[in-house]
């Protein structure tokens, strides 16, 4: 990794967003950057796909904000469209997604928005934490 000076984490369900966030603050406090935490919403759906927007927007400002965090919260047409644009204007150097779920190329947000970014951004994806179970 090169030099950091922004990092992107973009967010999507509240239960999951801490650790993306908390790994992006680990990485800007090495590099001493900056720290944007972005939730795009679809327009017409909820902010966080559920229809108790305002506890979430709450959860999403406070994790933020213990974090050190700008957070951006908006509404699009075009998803990956408005992250490339926000990763642009904030001069992002790394950002900071969730493991998908999705096994199929042309669903899975994350080849999708690494087709769609600039050079010189770096994706970095935090795997989905799995319980450990004692055998």
């Amino acid at each position: 990794m090169n030099t950091i000076q922004n990092i992107m984490v973009c967010v999507t369900q509240q239960k999951t967003c801490e650790r993306l966030i908390r790994r992006g603050a680990e990485i800007r406090d090495e590099y001493d950057g900056e720290l944007y935490v972005i939730h795009v919403a679809k327009e017409g759906y909820h902010f966080l796909g559920n229809s108790r927007d305002g506890d979430a927007l709450e959860y999403l400002f406070e994790k933020a904000k213990a974090y050190g965090a700008n957070l951006t919260v908006v509404r699009s047409h075009d998803v990956l469209q408005t992250l490339k644009d926000l990763a642009e204007k904030n001069k992002i150097d790394l950002i900071i997604l969730g493991e998908s779920y999705e096994n199929n190329e042309q669903k899975n947000v994350v080849s999708r928005l690494k087709k769609h970014l600039s050079k010189g951004i770096e994706i970095e994806i935090v795997p989905v934490q799995r319980e450990n179970k004692a055998v």
